[in-house]
Formats: C-alpha cells, sequence, structure tokens
C-alpha cells in the first residue's frame, strides 16, 4: 500500500496520574487561515516538477506546520511544500534523509530539491506501508517487535558519522524560544498541565537538566527526533515495520529521546496495562537496558510538547 505522510499534524492528548507514559497523538484540524493556504497552493504549483505522461501530483494534506505534502500519482514519490519563512527547516529535513538513506535502513530517499524566493520543495521516495497509528492494538502489537529492530538498527549508526545533532542544550533553547513567544500549542500538553503556565513548566523543567546532561553524554546516539507512530511505516500484511519518515528532527541525542515518544504515543492504542507492560519491555529488551529510567523517559516525554510552536 502506499504511503501516507502526516508532517506536522500531531497533538497530545494525556492522561493523568503519575504515569510518565500518558502521551497519545491524534490528527488535528490546521490552523492557518484559508487565504494563506491558497496562497501555498498556488506557490506549491510552480514548485512542483512537470511529470511525464499521464502521472499527476495530488494533494494529500497540509499539515499543522503549513507544509503541504503531494502524492505522485503512481505512490512512488511525494512532495513536500514549504513557504519561504519554512523554507529553511525543509532544506534541513533534505539534507537528514539524504543523509540517512545510504545506511539503507528504510527511509525516504532524495529525489530532488528545489529552494527559491518562493519557498521549498523536497521530492522523496516513498517508504511502503501504512502509518503505525492506523494499526489496531493487535496489530501494533504484532509489529512492536519489528519497530524496536528498526530504532535500534538506527541508534547503532556510529555517532561519529552523523552530522546533525539535537542535544539537550539546543532542545532546551528551542522550548525556552517556544514559551517565551507564548506559543506552546495547548493541545499538546497533559491536560493536568493544562492550567499551568508555560513558564512553570518549563522551570520545572530546568531543575533536571544538569542531571540529564550528565546522563545524556553517556547514551548519545543518532536519533529520529519525533518517534510517533505516524512516522513509522508498517507492511499492513507481514506487519512487519518497513521504515521510518519525516526526518526534520534527526540527529545525536540522548536515546531516551525517541524512547519516551515512542512509549509515549503508543499509551492510549493498548487495550490493557498488559499489552502495555507488554511493550515496555520488549522495547528495552530489543535495545538490551536492563534498567530502564521512568523518571529520564518521563522529562523527555515533558519536555517535547515545549519545543512545538
Amino acid at each position: 500500500m502506499d504511503q501516507f505522510q502526516n508532517p506536522g499534524d500531531r497533538a497530545y492528548t494525556q492522561r493523568s496520574g503519575t504515569d510518565f507514559l500518558s502521551c497519545a497523538f491524534s490528527k488535528k484540524s490546521v490552523r492557518s487561515n484559508h487565504k494563506d493556504r491558497m496562497n501555498l497552493n498556488n506557490q506549491a504549483l510552480t514548485l512542483l516538477p512537470t511529470l511525464p505522461g499521464r502521472l499527476e501530483w495530488q494533494l494529500v494534506n497540509q499539515g499543522e506546520s503549513g507544509d503541504i505534502v503531494y502524492r505522485r500519482s503512481d505512490g512512488q514519490a511525494f512532495a513536500k511544500i514549504a513557504s519561504p519563512p519554512r523554507a529553511a527547516a525543509l532544506e534541513s529535513e533534505f539534507l537528514r534523509c539524504e543523509w540517512l538513506s545510504a545506511w539503507q535502513i528504510g527511509s525516504p530517499e532524495v529525489l530532488d530539491w528545489v529552494k527559491s524566493d518562493l519557498g521549498g520543495c523536497l521530492i522523496t521516495t516513498g517508504v511502503p506501508g501504512i502509518p503505525a497509528d492506523e494499526l489496531s492494538a493487535d496489530s501494533l502489537m504484532t509489529a512492536w517487535p519489528s519497530i524496536a529492530t528498526k530504532f535500534r538498527q538506527l541508534h547503532q549508526i556510529p555517532v561519529s558519522k552523523c552530522p546533525f545533532e539535537r542535544k539537550l542544550s539546543s532542545v532546551f533553547d528551542l522550548a525556552t524560544d517556544v514559551v517565551g513567544r507564548n506559543a506552546v500549542n495547548i493541545d499538546f500538553l497533559d491536560p493536568a498541565d493544562q492550567n499551568t503556565s508555560f513558564d512553570q513548566l518549563l522551570d520545572a523543567l530546568k531543575t533536571e537538566v544538569p542531571l540529564r546532561t550528565r546522563q545524556e553524554t553517556q547514551d548519545l546516539v543518532v536519533c529520529h527526533g519525533d518517534a510517533c507512530m505516524p512516522n513509522i511505516m508498517v507492511d499492513p500484511v507481514t506487519l512487519q515495520c518497513t521504515g521510518i519518515i519525516d526526518l526534520g528532527r534527526l540527529g545525536v541525542a540522548d536515546r531516551y529521546t525517541d524512547l519516551a515518544l515512542l512509549l509515549g504515543n503508543t499509551r492510549e492504542t493498548w487495550l490493557n496495562d498488559q499489552q502495555e507492560s507488554q511493550a515496555f519491555e520488549l522495547l528495552f529488551k530489543t535495545l538490551g537496558i536492563s534498567n530502564p529510567d521512568r523518571e529520564r523517559l518521563a522529562f523527555y516525554l515533558r519536555l517535547d510538547p515545549l519545543t512545538w510552536g
């Protein structure tokens, strides 16, 4: 089946309580106004390359970031269009796609990249399968070992070979900027935190930064950076993970950055506590981690919502 990319279209729904795994994602409405959408659509048409024969570009969606995604009618390629203010961010994704594809772990390959005064256009191959968030709980549990293995493969890429960094210092700076602009999307927060000021949420995390920075130095890997289920592709027949997409946040970071989102993003999918515990244990067993640090997981899960805005 064809790949369906849903970039930047994510929201958290969280349950209150002490359990750190309280994050799930759901699709939500685009907040761009109609005029901006029309302008970007018109720009997109000028950036898209002409296709031969009967092939055509089909609009897939416009993510919350404002980027527009098109699918080639044969399902073998996707185009992501960014407005001029977003072109630099899309260029970062282009560079990461180009770099990771050489490691052949299952990720989009770059077919073309264009940047102009009108914005940016990234064209990549599709990764076969369907997003993992479209799977039932039982199907996801069947796919889970291969998903864990896929992230083990990603995390085993030598850090010295990766030219991109996403260490805690820069991520916390990003959160500080988002909070400072009052740009946090409240829908991304745990409901228990939605009546707390963004500054208070950030200050609470800041007290942990020295400890988490020390831990990070001992456990740096190449991370996806946004390891939520819409960005993980699975063969719907074999239920084996085929690859990962949406690589704009890929870089060297604490491996718990990925683990927190993998576990938090599936919390609402599992049918019961037994499935949730099974997924938790299997993930850490696959990664060879004998003593999972739940407080460290909780830190990265609370930090992530403050970095989008």
